[in-house]
């Protein structure tokens, strides 16, 4: 027996070539499928374990579709090796000429990729963006959360930690992604209303957890009197907490991080990192496809799918 494929196929630079059989109505060795798929084509900011998680609430996504509708759903995975904007226009313009039903994609720079958005929405091609925002003038679907709530409940906890008093640094993730530049500049809000706090750093790791870990270790040598950290994306606190550990610096400095990928627990478990507040991946993964599904099926699009943050201590 076979079963109707979701295949989720990585092209990116670096990225291996996977394919994962997870339809859900066997067919006849042999028999081809009654419908054709539904192909669908993700593209993240980067290869990062956090876009793992979208990625399974993607083929979660694709399950589903297959279980209720007989249709197989193939989900292209298409990651930048770097997240660089001239990388991620590359794979996008060779997602549009591969004429696939919808794209989903978390921008790296709004302005710079809105021609390309534009060209796929002319081919026919349904399009949504998940961790990021679209252009305010194109009706695509984002699949998100409150970038701003989250960044400013992160830095009130470290206020709060501080007793309103210290220097702090702030990672900034990849300064002209949307949803980085957003928590950025909240974060910013934050501790202006702070007499007591100086933002002395506001280092970018570029969404790349070993350059978060080498900006704080160099950012705390040069601060010594740095008392804490917040971050604008997921890779910034990984690599903020292994530079506190590898200075020994755990209690003197104060972190509170973003999302809970399961090394960032393990050190707000160990008291590297003091806590997060996090966004839900698989959840943005699941509700980009059903957009781009829905969409196939003649749904009007609608703005914002908002799935919520949740905080780790």
């Amino acid at each position: 027996m076979t079963t109707n494929p979701i295949r989720l196929l990585g092209r990116g630079a670096g990225a291996a070539l996977v394919s994962c059989l997870l339809g859900a109505q066997a067919l006849p060795a042999g028999a081809a499928p009654s419908k054709p798929a539904l192909h669908l084509v993700m593209v993240p900011k980067v290869s990062h374990p956090w876009f793992e998680e979208v990625r399974q609430g993607a083929l979660e996504a694709g399950r589903m579709i297959t279980a209720e509708t007989g249709r197989p759903v193939r989900v292209d995975y298409q990651p930048p090796a770097e997240a660089t904007i001239e990388q991620q226009e590359r794979i996008l313009r060779r997602a549009i000429a591969s004429k696939p039903d919808g794209i989903f994609i978390d921008l790296l720079d709004t302005t710079r990729l809105r021609p390309l958005l534009n060209q796929a929405r002319a081919a026919g091609i349904r399009l949504a963006v998940f961790d990021s925002e679209a252009p305010v003038d194109l009706a695509i679907t984002s699949v998100g959360n409150d970038y701003c709530r989250q960044a400013t409940l992160a830095s009130e906890r470290l206020a709060t930690l501080l007793g309103g008093r210290g220097e702090v640094a702030i990672m900034q993730g990849v300064p002209t992604a949307p949803n980085h530049a957003i928590r950025f500049r909240c974060h910013q809000e934050v501790f202006r209303r702070y007499p007591g706090i100086q933002v002395v750093a506001t280092p970018s790791d570029q969404d790349a957890i070993a350059t978060a870990e080498r900006q704080a270790l160099a950012t705390m040598k040069a601060h010594p009197a740095l008392r804490g950290w917040v971050a604008s994306d997921a890779s910034g606190p990984i690599g903020i907490g292994r530079a506190i550990r590898s200075l020994g610096a755990q209690g003197r400095v104060q972190a509170v991080g973003l999302d809970d990928l399961p090394e960032l627990v393990a050190l707000i478990r160990d008291g590297v990192v003091q806590s997060s507040v996090a966004t839900k991946p698989k959840a943005q993964g699941y509700w980009a496809v059903l957009a781009l599904w829905q969409q196939q099926l003649g749904a009007p699009v609608i703005e914002r799918i908002d799935t919520g943050i949740t905080v780790v201590e």
